[in-house]
């Protein structure tokens, strides 16, 4: 999370480089602790590179199968260890090759920036 620099009110958020090597590593042990995780990505300003002080951190995790809802599944993957705040979405690979809600997922798919990648969904 942000931190002050001592002595001083002002606010230093963690940088591109630093999200995404936290992101890489959270990514590496979703994958030790998750054998359905396919892929792991994250995609809007972060991705795009116009992130700033109070920027979240999207990630989308597609896994092989999932038997909770949508809404739920992020609760089995906690981000809270980020630097950052972040809010995870979680598909399965049915759904991700579907393209359920075509716009949206379009938009991360010409966003993403793919920082784990075991099989192709």
């Amino acid at each position: 999370m942000p931190v002050r620099s001592l002595r001083s009110s002002i606010l230093k958020w963690p940088d591109r480089r630093t999200v995404d090597q936290s992101a890489r590593r959270w990514a590496e042990a979703l994958r030790q602790r998750h054998p359905e995780v396919l892929r792991v990505g994250y995609f809007g300003s972060y991705a795009r590179g116009d992130w700033g002080v109070g920027s979240d951190l999207d990630l989308v995790v597609l896994v092989k199968a999932s038997d909770l809802p949508l809404h739920r599944r992020s609760t089995v993957f906690p981000s809270e260890n980020l630097p950052v705040p972040a809010e995870v979405l979680v598909y399965t690979a049915k759904e991700w090759q579907s393209r359920e809600e075509p716009s949206f997922l379009k938009t991360i798919e010409k966003e993403v920036v793919w920082i784990l990648e075991d099989a192709q969904p």
